[in-house]
């Protein structure tokens, strides 16, 4: 038996690049898979090669910058396959690098709509029904190595919304009910549309390979889905630099709890609930 038969698995921007090598790997593995994205013509093409290769699947045209077409999308998940057991809010686009005084703003609340609304609206869409479903699912929102420190310069937009979906899909671990997981997907250097011009695109992980490493995480239950490991070098600095400046200008001392908001909230709930 397939780890993944008669689950149904939705990815935004599952026509191309990481997106479809999920489609496959997962869809090998006995996944019913449902994928979104704007162009119809490569969305037939995607759904034609899975058919080619004995997935099952099926796909919508969406942009997952228009909320009403992220609900959209969730209903048709639901009428084609009666449930979603895994969404990947995996939509994301590449930015103009420039300096933050030079920036084209309309091209960085672009960026911003796609590569963060566009995770907030599936977030927001899917949760909602898989809270009426009430059997275990999961919600997985691509990040990026950008979303733990700076691995491209001159493109704050693309790193800034890369952080946001850490700090949502973290929030949303609390708030969701405990049949409900969330975890963030943080991919380095992948071969993909995004990076083909890239003139080290030759030096570019091969995205089933990346796929396979992914579908080996989510399977485990993983919330913090790596890839790269020379990650965790270029995230000491951070790391260092705020355990010196605490060390250095807010050491602990005994009481240092006494501002602690998490604390302070679980004692007001506490306190509410005497009442």
């Amino acid at each position: 038996m397939k780890n993944f038969d008669n689950q149904v698995i939705v990815i935004t921007g599952g026509a191309t690049g990481i997106g479809f090598a999920l489609a496959k790997a997962f869809g090998a593995d006995g996944g019913k898979i449902l994928i979104g994205e704007p162009r119809a013509e490569v969305l037939k093409e995607a759904v034609a090669q899975l058919t080619q290769i004995g997935i099952e699947a099926d796909s919508m045209v969406l942009d997952v910058t228009d909320n009403e077409a992220v609900e959209a999308f969730a209903d048709f998940a639901w009428q084609r396959f009666g449930k979603v057991d895994i969404l990947f809010n995996n939509a994301g686009i590449g930015a103009p690098r420039s300096s933050i005084d030079k920036s084209d703003m309309d091209a960085v609340r672009h960026v911003f709509d796609v590569n963060f609304f566009g995770v907030w609206h599936g977030c927001r869409a899917f949760s909602r029904r898989m809270i009426e479903q009430a059997t275990p699912a999961k919600i997985y929102n691509t990040g990026s190595e950008n979303s733990l420190f700076v691995a491209v310069p001159y493109s704050a937009a693309y790193i800034a919304a890369k952080h946001a979906v850490l700090g949502l899909t973290e929030s949303l671990q609390h708030d969701a009910p405990d049949f409900i997981h969330y975890g963030v997907i943080f991919p380095g250097f992948v071969s993909t549309p995004m990076t083909a011009g890239s003139p080290i695109a030759d030096n570019a992980m091969d995205a089933d390979r990346f796929a396979a490493i992914v579908k080996k995480q989510v399977e485990a239950g993983e919330t913090y889905i790596v890839s790269h490991a020379y990650n965790v070098e270029r995230m000491a600095p951070r790391a260092e630099a705020l355990a010196k400046a605490y060390a250095t200008y807010a050491p602990r001392y005994d009481g240092d709890e006494e501002y602690d908001v998490p604390l302070l909230i679980e004692q007001l709930i506490a306190e509410q609930k005497k009442d």
